[in-house]
């Protein structure tokens, strides 16, 4: 069973509590460098996936061609 719908979504208070003890862990200073750090992974993460779907549809079109 999945953990999420056995607690449920984090409400008003639970993200702010998630979000200052971030704060305490981390530092005012760390958060828009962890921030980019995620920015460019989703960014790569995207590049990558478009750069597959290309090299799928390529492939489709050669076999199209050879038939």
């Amino acid at each position: 069973m999945n953990t999420l719908f056995l607690f449920g979504m984090p409400g008003g208070w639970e993200w702010i509590l998630i979000v200052l003890l971030v704060l305490v862990f981390f530092g005012a200073k760390k958060i828009p460098e962890l921030a980019r750090g995620l920015g460019r992974g989703i960014r790569e993460f995207k590049d990558a996936t478009r750069e597959i779907k290309r090299d799928i549809d390529k492939a489709g079109e050669i076999e199209e061609e050879k038939k």
